[in-house]
């Protein structure tokens, strides 16, 4: 038989098509070609696996050796089609039995000694394999990734030989195995002094998953705060840390098996591009907004980014997934997250403060407001102001806030009534489903509309009010949005009203009376 037909896995995004290795000899002058839309790194893989057969004691045919890796419009790229296309030219020219890769996939990188080296994707290429009733033979360094999922039969080999050795039946690979499970501990919220404020945003934010921006000056506790957030959700599901791991695999950036259950924490640097932050490059990879799925992403700093950077961050936050496009392909990469944004109040950080050091004018605080658009600001739920705390609430011997653990039970109560209302969280209602389980009475449906009058507030801001409201009455056992809510919602919003921080709009008479005109005033 001169034809032999090896299956394997591609990587497009978070997908791992299969790909088909097809492997004819005819006679001829013995060369060696790739065909299948190859990139540079597969078109190599010809020297790659004729040293490693060689290597293993097999004999390479002196052959016209065709490859064909179909479906051919798909662009494959990487090392991972090194072990199929030497196992394809092994099976075709009769050196291990034909029948024994049927039923199998293959996924690896060959070093010339024939020893397998560990490529990107396992656990998107496992995932597959499983879904199409296939056992995965792989590298032994992506056996614990690949073996995250109960429902992935995947084997593990050293070298080209062990695959061979099995094939032949002569020996067995080991059953990729997951390392044990190891948690590190979080930062604990009892670290934060003081900040009642920002902590019950803080905890509203984690029961219905609605970001957050901090604004307050140097060294009040935004960064503090915002680390503790990831310590307040729940474990992830499985479903969910899947997910999150698959993305994390195919980025390049490694993934620690150990860790697959917790939700990622993400800080990226304000120097970032904006294809760092959603993904891109001539191979599409996911950014950090997709690396943040189902975790916290958090931007300090905020107008210190790019305008045109924070921009490409609309979109995905209202449809929870970005499209990166180029000529050749595009790819689409989950991207829900939530978003927790610090900045200061002004240029120098200190207005509004009680000391009165801060001597920014008006024109330099709005030029450094601007820097930010109104609408991303209005995709923010909660903005809070976080005041320099006195002396004395940092004495070591103040008593300690309340623990992560004590919040995280509130929060997860919280959470539950949501899934058993409408199947999600409040931040993720549509707006007929907001409409549905966020009502109001008349006399507070009035309010609401005085206060969006009076601040201005768009219809999509009014929405997110009624979100964070119901929220609120989910953390208090509350079946309906009571006032209080409804007013402490409202108050989440002042901050952004008007598109300046908090601190800077203090002692302004027209915000003041606008707050007294909606009823809003904590």
């Amino acid at each position: 038989m001169n034809l032999a037909i090896v299956h394997s896995r591609a990587r497009a995004g978070v997908r791992a098509p299969e790909v088909r290795v097809e492997v004819h000899l005819s006679g001829g002058l013995p060369r060696m070609s790739i065909v299948g839309l190859p990139e540079a790194a597969v078109r190599e893989a010809k020297d790659r696996v004729r040293a490693a057969i060689v290597c293993s004691q097999f004999e390479f045919p002196a052959r016209v050796i065709t490859v064909n890796l179909a479906p051919a419009d798909l662009p494959k790229d990487g090392g991972r089609f090194d072990l199929p296309i030497a196992l394809g030219i092994l099976a075709a020219s009769g050196q291990i039995p034909l029948e024994a890769v049927r039923g199998r996939e293959f996924l690896g990188e060959l070093a010339l000694t024939g020893e397998l080296r560990a490529v990107d994707g396992a656990l998107p290429a496992a995932l597959a394999a499983a879904d199409a009733g296939r056992a995965l033979v792989l590298p032994a360094a992506n056996g614990p990734e690949a073996a995250l999922s109960s429902a992935v039969e995947a084997y593990t080999a050293r070298t080209l030989l062990d695959v061979c050795g099995m094939l032949d039946g002569r020996n067995a690979l080991p059953r990729a195995q997951p390392l044990p499970a190891r948690r590190m501990p979080g930062p604990d919220l009892a670290d934060v002094r003081g900040q009642a404020q920002a902590r019950r945003a803080l905890e509203i934010a984690a029961a219905g998953g609605h970001h957050l921006l901090l604004v307050g000056p140097p060294g009040c506790g935004k960064t503090l705060l915002a680390s503790r957030l990831p310590g307040l959700l729940p474990e992830a599901s499985e479903a969910e840390a899947l997910e999150t791991a698959a993305i994390a695999s195919i980025s390049g950036r490694g993934l620690d098996p150990a860790r697959w259950r917790e939700r990622p924490f993400r800080a990226p640097h304000h120097t970032a591009s904006a294809v760092a932050l959603v993904g891109g490059g001539a191979e599409p990879r996911p950014g950090e907004i997709s690396l943040a799925h189902n975790g916290v992403l958090f931007l300090d700093e905020l107008p210190e980014w790019s305008r045109a950077t924070l921009e490409v961050l609309r979109e995905p936050l209202e449809s929870g997934v970005v499209t990166v496009s180029r000529a050749a392909r595009a790819c689409e990469f989950p991207a829900r997250f939530q978003l927790v944004a610090a900045m200061n109040p002004c240029p120098c950080g200190w207005a509004g403060d009680p000391s009165g050091r801060c001597r920014c004018t008006r024109e330099a605080i709005e030029r450094y407001r601007g820097r930010i658009s109104g609408p991303l600001l209005d995709r923010i739920d909660l903005h809070v102001d976080v005041p320099r705390l006195p002396p004395a609430e940092l004495r070591p011997d103040a008593p300690p806030g309340e623990s992560s653990a004590a919040v995280r039970e509130r929060v997860l109560a919280a959470r539950a009534r949501q899934h058993a209302r409408a199947g999600g969280l409040n931040a993720g209602l549509d707006q007929s489903a907001t409409f549905a389980h966020c009502r109001l009475s008349p006399s507070d449906q009035a309010l609401l509309e005085r206060a969006v009058d009076a601040l201005q507030l768009t219809a999509r801001s009014m929405q997110r009010i009624l979100r964070v409201a119901r929220t609120i009455a989910d953390l208090a056992g509350s079946e309906r949005i009571a006032t209080a809510h409804l007013t402490e919602a409202i108050g989440f919003r002042r901050a952004g009203a008007s598109g300046e921080a908090g601190p800077a709009r203090r002692g302004r008479p027209e915000a003041d009376a606008a707050l007294d005109a909606a009823g809003a005033r904590r």
